[in-house]
């Protein structure tokens, strides 16, 4: 029964972004601009709330639900039987969805934004994220299953998975909607491993993709205004960008500019 679940609970991102993908595109069309980079942007709309603060709710709610706990002890207990291994393959997998977006680029599939524009709008939405986890984390001092720390509230892989999925269903859902299916696939899938590793509860995975896709979409909320920031009025010529990096063994931006 706990194993059943997890299964369940492990698929509602998924189902809750093929839902959320397809009301965006029945009622959502009037919110993006086609006629300019820097205005094809997603503009706020109080419904693209739903989904990511239920996500935020339900893991929040956990901290302290006795019900909730006792589920997470239930799976917990149900996956750690079963393994023999760590399988840290989620160390890397959390970061796939949103190199997505540069690889296609970098074959000539062409998304919503430039390589400046996509870059500023990751670099925001990551700044977003990790200040929200760390704050969490630090606030909570939720115990992880394995006995190791008191941070595991919520899940930084999960929402670092889940805000490059929604970053990369943003950039190419004009260019087919799998794209994004894909990056949430991949997105569920690292929840699935912290777990899997008992890394986390299934509160911390569910609360970290909320975190994740509602700071991507933040991220293009609050373009128009960060972007103001990389444009020079004295100088038109000067061409500014965030360059994402990962040196093996973290993950970064860099700032680029050329006048």
């Amino acid at each position: 029964m706990a194993i059943r679940k997890f299964v369940l609970l492990m698929l509602l991102p998924v189902w809750g972004s093929l839902f959320a993908q397809t009301t965006s595109k029945i009622n959502f069309q009037d919110s993006i601009v086609h006629d300019s980079s820097a205005a094809k942007q997603l503009k706020f709309n109080v419904k693209q709330l739903i989904l990511p603060v239920t996500f935020i709710g339900f893991g929040a709610i956990g901290i302290n639900s006795d019900q909730l706990k006792k589920l997470n002890s239930e799976i917990s207990e149900e996956v750690t039987e079963h393994i023999d291994k760590r399988i840290t393959i989620d160390d890397f997998l959390q970061y796939a969805p949103a190199a997505s977006v540069y690889a296609l680029g970098a074959f000539g599939v062409e998304g919503k934004n430039n390589l400046k524009d996509k870059s500023i709008i990751l670099g925001t939405s990551f700044l977003i994220m990790t200040t929200v986890v760390t704050g969490l984390k630090v606030v909570t001092k939720v115990e992880r299953p394995d006995l190791t720390s008191n941070n595991s509230f919520p899940s930084g892989h999960t929402a670092t998975a889940f805000m490059g999925a929604e970053f990369l269903y943003q950039e190419y859902k004009d260019v087919s909607i799998w794209y994004g299916v894909s990056g949430y696939a991949i997105a569920t899938f690292t929840g699935a491993f912290r777990m899997y590793n008992n890394r986390h509860w299934l509160t911390d995975v569910v609360a970290g993709a909320g975190i994740g896709i509602l700071s991507a979409k933040a991220g293009y909320w609050l373009f128009p205004t960060v972007n103001k920031l990389f444009t020079s009025k004295s100088n038109p010529n000067k061409k500014s960008a965030f360059i994402p990096y990962y040196d093996g063994k973290q993950v970064g931006f860099g700032y680029i500019s050329s006048f």
